[in-house]
């Protein structure tokens, strides 16, 4: 049985009150460091034993629930970083098992997506089409979790989860580009170094800003400190900011997500039956059109004759299933935050950014922007609600700070060497996959994706300048659901056995 919390309590209270009666006749230098013995972090560590059902076999595993610290070469505390490991434990030679290290974006987010999502042995029961049931929220065993091929590391960054900097230290030095990579990194090389796992194969895989900080390990890791990755997995990457940051004077943006308002529009009925009632029809139409005749336009601006203009504006019409003023109105530059408003107006209704498949209704329907976003509310309660029950009652680690699920408290994110530029991670990713010709990556793209669109992704890789077989390290999947592709049951069971098969080839060599 657990103590009382009163009981808790009153031992510190009583130690605290006993220094300060001891520490009276002596120097005030001892007394402070007594001081900061009493507040130094401590590693809390919390191991449990279980097994889950994986398609047809039984992994028995040890998962660890707690804190590493991370401190300088001098010995000085900078942060906590709180983890979640899970462990096969009927295994011969651990160093001949794949170990995966997994954390998700924001930045501000904690990993708790790819854990509950994808990766786990539990994971958040949903309908098949990823819609939330009504609370209570239940956790369900992942039969498709990825457990079964790699161990698993889920990572909370500074700030994020149960992470903290050090009493005294400046949050804002873990809040950066750099910064961010250096502290995530420094966690995965001492977790190698303490569980002997230098000899293992060795994967990233991250979501959303995930990706960013993904490739940038790739480089850090590799000249920082010797460590050659197997693979690394990008779920809904997003490696140059340039193709998502909808600012004057940048018209790829407008280019690359053109294909992503094509599904949307085709997914709520919004398009004519010109496309055979495909959406894979709709798509190649509006990509090759994206990456012709529209890039060709907006390079031109104001320079375009007048009738490719008019051309343009019917075939945006027939492709997003918006109005013909409306286009105008934009200049024929549609700004993803006003299509979430826009597409279904007339119903009163949003669609969703992460995934647009989801509606919601806002109280001003004459609205420039949406007041949220449908997708994000579906799957932020179910999934907060589960990691914090989880975390305690399964798992058995207690604390009383808050979890952060996805906090604005790391903001200003500082972007460093990026600044008056935009983020590009990619030349890092081909750096590294150019010093390591083994390293492979793999690259899940939701089509109803309106947070980083797939065919942003594809002109990325297709940018990144890699030279002979190296472009033959990239696999590309695609997936009918959105941002967090796998609470769609179908994409779900797809992403299992693409990851699965990734992990398996990028070991083997094939």
């Amino acid at each position: 049985m657990r103590p009382k919390i009163s009981s808790l309590l009153a031992v510190p209270v009583l130690v605290v009150l006993s220094f300060h009666c001891l520490a009276q006749d002596r120097p005030k230098t001892e007394k402070v460091k007594i001081q900061d013995e009493v507040s130094k972090l401590k590693e809390e560590l919390v191991e449990t034993t279980h097994r889950v059902r994986i398609g047809d076999s039984s992994v028995r595993y040890r998962a660890t629930a707690g804190t590493m610290v991370l401190e300088d070469e001098k010995g000085k505390q900078k942060a906590s970083l709180f983890f979640i490991s899970y462990m096969k434990t009927d295994v011969k030679r651990p160093e001949d098992r794949p170990l995966t290290f997994s954390f998700n974006g924001g930045p501000g987010s904690s990993s708790v997506w790819l854990h509950l999502g994808l990766l786990g042995p539990k994971r958040v029961m949903m309908m098949e089409d990823g819609t939330a049931y009504p609370p209570p929220y239940r956790l369900v065993e992942n039969e498709y979790s990825l457990l079964d091929v790699t161990d698993l590391v889920f990572i909370d960054p500074v700030t994020t989860g149960f992470s903290r900097p050090a009493l005294g230290e400046d949050p804002k030095q873990f809040h950066g580009v750099d910064e961010d990579i250096e502290c995530v990194g420094e966690f995965i090389r001492l977790f190698i170094t303490r569980n002997e796992r230098w000899a293992s194969p060795k994967f990233l895989i991250g979501e959303s800003y995930g990706t960013t900080r993904a490739a940038g390990l790739s480089g850090y890791l590799q000249d920082r400190h010797g460590m050659f990755l197997n693979g690394i997995m990008l779920v809904s990457s997003i490696l140059d900011f340039q193709t998502a940051k909808f600012t004057t004077g940048n018209d790829l943006p407008y280019i690359l997500y053109l294909p992503s308002y094509t599904a949307s529009a085709w997914y709520h009925g919004k398009l004519a039956e010109r496309f055979g009632g495909t959406l894979a029809a709709a798509l190649a139409e509006a990509e090759e059109f994206a990456l012709g005749e529209y890039a060709s336009v907006l390079v031109l601006g104001d320079k375009v004759p007048a009738g490719r203009y008019e051309n343009v504006v019917k075939r945006l019409v027939d492709l997003t299933g918006l109005s013909e003023e409306y286009i105008r109105q934009t200049n024929i530059r549609i700004n993803i935050r006003r299509f979430t408003k826009e597409l279904l107006r007339e119903r009163r209704l949003t669609i969703g950014r992460l995934d647009s498949r989801f509606i919601g209704c806002d109280l001003d329907a004459a609205g420039e922007r949406p007041e949220y976003d449908p997708s994000y509310t579906n799957i932020y309660g179910p999934f907060s609600a589960t990691l914090n029950d989880y975390v305690r009652r399964e798992l058995e680690y207690e604390s009383d700070l808050p979890y952060e699920i996805l906090t604005g408290k790391v903001q200003p994110w500082n972007v460093g060497k990026y600044k008056n530029r935009y983020i590009n991670v990619a030349e890092t990713l081909r750096a590294a996959m150019t010093k390591n010709p083994a390293l492979r990556i793999y690259i899940a793209n939701g089509y109803y994706d309106l947070a980083t669109p797939y065919l942003a992704t594809q002109y990325t890789m297709d940018h990144m300048g890699l030279e002979g077989d190296l472009k033959n390290n990239i696999v590309m999947g695609y997936y009918e659901a959105g941002h967090m592709m796998y609470i769609h049951l179908p994409s779900l069971i797809q992403l299992k056995g693409e990851l699965a098969e990734f992990i398996r080839n990028s070991v083997t060599g094939h």
